[in-house]
This record gives C-alpha cells, sequence and structure tokens, in this order.
C-alpha cells in the first residue's frame, strides 16, 4: 500500500511539474471607475472617436459596465460608481488561449485561484487572481459564441484614434516579487528599463510572452495618494503619425469641451507621444511605435526606488 501511495504521490508531483503554462496572446481589456458615464462617453467615444458597442444594466436599469472597443480583441470598461474609489483601476485583463488550463497552471505554481473559470454575461470565459502588488489581473478567453467573437469587424469607427492598446501602466513597490510572479510564472519577458538621470528606476516594460502587448511597471518608493494616481495607472494607444493624430483631434467638435492642451513632446524612450486625461483623472497616453531617429532607446542601469 504504502508503494502505491508513494508511486501515486510521485505521479501527481511530476504532472504538476510537467504543466505548461497555456499561451498569454495579449491585453484583452483595462477596466476604470468613472464618476460621470455621460462625461466619460464624451472624452473616448466623442474625442478619442471609440464606439460603445454594449452596455450591462443593473437590476434597476442604470448602467452597471460600458464597453469603449478599440479592435476586436481590445476593450476599454467603464464601471459609472456614484462616489468611486479614489484609484480608478478596476482591473485589467490578458488574453488565453486556455483557460482552465491557465487556471491549472496558476494553481500548480501556488497562485491562489478560483475553483473553475466564470462565464461574463457577454459569454467570454474569465477567472481573476491577485498580484503581488494587489492588482486584480483578469485572465479571458473568447469563445466562438462571445460577444466580441459575434461582433468581429463591427463597431470599429474610422474616427478613432488609435487601433491598438499597446501597454497598461500599473503601480508597483517592490520589483522582484512583481518580476517572480509576471516574468517567473506567467512568462511575460523584460523589454527596457527607464528612468531619470541620477534618480532611482522608474519603469520596467514587460512584454506579453505570446504577442506584442506589454505592461508598464510604475515603480515608487512611497505610494501615491489614490487621487494622484491616475497618471500612473494608464493606458497607451498605438498612434503611428503623432502630428496627423494631434490635428484631427484638435478638429473635432468635443475638443471644445476638453479643456487641456494636446502637447506633442518625445519621452525617455524616445518615442513622440501626448498624454490626454479623461474626466476622472486617468491618464491616456498617445504613442508612436518607433523612435525618433529609429535606434533603440537605451536601458537604465539605475536601481529600484526599493
Amino acid at each position: 500500500m504504502r508503494t502505491v501511495l508513494l508511486v501515486s504521490l510521485c505521479a501527481s508531483l511530476l504532472c504538476a511539474a510537467e504543466l505548461k503554462r497555456p499561451r498569454i496572446t495579449g491585453l484583452a481589456h483595462v477596466a476604470f471607475y468613472v464618476e460621470d458615464l455621460a462625461k466619460a462617453r464624451a472624452f473616448y467615444r466623442d474625442l478619442l472617436g471609440f464606439s460603445e458597442p454594449w452596455s450591462l444594466n443593473n437590476p434597476d436599469g442604470t448602467v452597471w459596465l460600458a464597453f469603449i472597443k478599440i479592435n476586436d480583441r481590445q476593450y476599454l470598461e467603464l464601471f459609472p460608481q456614484a462616489a468611486p474609489p479614489a484609484d480608478r483601476l478596476s482591473h485589467f485583463a490578458v488574453e488565453t488561449s486556455d483557460i482552465e488550463g491557465m487556471r491549472t497552471y496558476l494553481s500548480s505554481r501556488g497562485v491562489q485561484v478560483p475553483p473553475a473559470p466564470g462565464k461574463g454575461r457577454t459569454g467570454t470565459l474569465n477567472f481573476t487572481v491577485k498580484d503581488p502588488d494587489g492588482h486584480s489581473l483578469e485572465f479571458v478567453q473568447y469563445p466562438a459564441a462571445c460577444w466580441a467573437m459575434r461582433d468581429r469587424g463591427k463597431f470599429l469607427s474610422r474616427e478613432r484614434v488609435s487601433r491598438r492598446m499597446t501597454h497598461a501602466g500599473i503601480l508597483v513597490g517592490a520589483l522582484e516579487p512583481a518580476l517572480k510572479f509576471y516574468r517567473d510564472v506567467l512568462g511575460f519577458q523584460e523589454t527596457w528599463r527607464g528612468g531619470h538621470e541620477g534618480k532611482p528606476l522608474s519603469w520596467v516594460n514587460l512584454r506579453v510572452p505570446d504577442g506584442e502587448d506589454y505592461i508598464e511597471f510604475m515603480l515608487y518608493g512611497e505610494l501615491p495618494e489614490p487621487a494622484r494616481r491616475g497618471t500612473a495607472h494608464h493606458i497607451c494607444l498605438d498612434t503611428p503619425d503623432m502630428d496627423q493624430t494631434v490635428a484631427a483631434l484638435e478638429s473635432r467638435p468635443a475638443r471644445r469641451g476638453y479643456p487641456r492642451p494636446i502637447e506633442i513632446r518625445t519621452g525617455l524612450n524616445r518615442r513622440r507621444q501626448a498624454n490626454l486625461f479623461d474626466p476622472d483623472g486617468t491618464r491616456v497616453e498617445l504613442m508612436e511605435p518607433h523612435t525618433v531617429d529609429g535606434k533603440p532607446a537605451p536601458s537604465s542601469t539605475a536601481p529600484p526606488p526599493r
């Protein structure tokens, strides 16, 4: 009997050790709390030009969640809250090829996961875990019958300011635990580190293992006040020609309702960019895909804040 139990235990451990991580192909969505949905719609729909394909209601008929479509596989989720948390980031999501395989894999690596994936009201399969900084990271899979796949090629306005969300920025306190989770467990690949000369490291970029999208660690020594986290918790939209993009934004009627200047600058990564802020202070970074001279920006060697 002991021999049988030992063999069974060894087989179970070997099975866990051999589990392979399913593919993680890109960013699926980023979700924000908004205080005034009408104002948020004016920003994302009227100024930035994205379409709202669907919304989901509460039992009383009010909007629980509005979807802003970037492309067939990427969305923003806007959660109206009468008194929203000062930190507007709700969660962010990555797409996987096998939702149950991902849940099982993460469990084998010691990550706390739910007993089974869920199914959203739009038909996507999903589950959520917490990263080392307490961010909610959702994994999603798009079945053929879900709304995203049903409406492929639809709700893609020609006026939208971008065709792709390249990255999402999240606040990270301790770098090593975050790297162990995203790099060592999930397989993200570090691509660049950035920071101001003479100061601690500011950013670390990690690309999804099976695609081109990435997340950007916004490093800090002291966690910003909740009301000031909208600059760090941000999204970045690809814009091939910044001059044309800003000119288009300046010409739109909704520009009259946007109170900030729209300025083109070159970042430390040597890419031209323009930063806009939604009515709740969440930053939307528009960025060209290439550096100003075609050469890669050097990676920082500065130590992290802590």
